[in-house]
């Protein structure tokens, strides 16, 4: 869970405040669960904080679905309920939560299309795609999707027709799995070239469970994974996710937050190195607050990605700080 008061034990300066970002991943809870609560006021407490985060995308996270109804429809009480914080933020003065993604069951197959077609109707024009986590792992370690998805989800017959509905109707899907199953997506993404793949979290190299201790180990597993979805047009990447315990970053119980500086002792080669593999008008920098809140802070965050991106061109910085961002999510 995010500590405010912590974060606040490492002050910076916010670095180029003036130049342009869409964050095109964020969650939000109501009400206080396993991450806390974190609703439209917390975002505006961070995305207001000194960068300029003039749009924002939120991600699935298993918000407020609804109680009672067909199963697969539970998820649309998700969409209304940004709906109407995104339509709050418009008038804020603040960054407008611009886009929305959501869940829907794919291994519906043909069937997915009513609710895919609810949510369109739902989310007031914001609707863009959906996240079926595929994250899996038989290690108790790992912690385990909200829709505990079962082993090669993405391979299956009846996820492939749902994702290939998905595509017809011009929508994106974010693919979500770790370092192993990346052969996954790649089988994925040549299965249908003509759906948008947006790869989460650099693609989910775990550094805890087996993988805890044996980072060189697992970068050397990642990177030809990585490599393979680089060379598939239709696939981009989120950089980001940095703060995840789950893939390895080591400060939660430390006595202060980590400065920007010591972000990137511990991930700068990894982003600059996915960043070279998509190029920039394949990549986006990404916030996932508030889960990487637990270990930094919002403006340590966006801090670390202007230093690591400081040798990119004007241009293509203001591509991975919001041009890819808003090419992806047809903002």
């Amino acid at each position: 869970m995010m500590n405010r008061q912590w974060l606040a034990l490492t002050p910076e300066e916010v670095i180029e405040p003036d130049l342009e970002i869409v964050d095109p991943h964020h969650h939000l809870w109501p009400v206080a669960g396993h991450w806390g609560l974190y609703d439209l006021i917390d975002l505006h407490l961070d995305t207001a904080g000194g960068h300029n985060v003039v749009e924002t995308v939120f991600i699935d996270c298993g918000a407020e679905y609804r109680t009672g109804g067909p199963p697969e429809m539970r998820p649309l009480g998700e969409t209304e309920y940004v709906a109407g914080r995104a339509a709050q933020s418009d008038t804020s003065g603040k960054s407008r939560i611009a886009a929305i993604v959501s869940h829907a069951d794919l291994s519906l197959g043909a069937a997915v299309r009513d609710v895919l077609e609810a949510h369109v109707e739902a989310a007031g024009g914001r609707f863009r795609g959906i996240r079926h986590t595929g994250a899996y792992l038989d290690d108790p370690a790992i912690p385990v999707s909200s829709t505990r998805p079962p082993e090669g989800l993405y391979a299956q017959s009846s996820f492939r027709e749902g994702a290939a509905v998905l595509a017809s109707m011009g929508l994106s899907f974010e693919a979500w799995q770790y370092h192993h199953q990346l052969g996954e997506v790649a089988d994925l993404a040549r299965a249908l070239p003509e759906l948008s793949i947006v790869v989460n979290h650099l693609g989910g190299p775990l550094g805890v469970g087996r993988f805890a201790g044996r980072e060189a180990e697992v970068i050397e597993q990642w990177r030809p994974g990585m490599e393979v979805l680089a060379g598939l047009p239709n696939v981009s990447l989120k950089v980001g996710g940095i703060g995840m315990t789950r893939l390895g970053a080591p400060w939660e119980n430390d006595e202060r937050p980590p400065t920007s500086d010591t972000v990137l002792e511990r991930w700068g080669d990894q982003l600059l190195w996915s960043i070279d593999q998509f190029g920039p008008d394949r990549a986006m920098f990404e916030s996932n607050y508030p889960v990487d809140g637990v270990t930094c802070s919002y403006t340590v965050l966006w801090n670390a990605f202007k230093k690591v991106s400081a040798n990119y061109s004007p241009s293509e910085r203001a591509t991975l700080f919001s041009g890819t961002a808003r090419r992806v999510y047809r903002l």
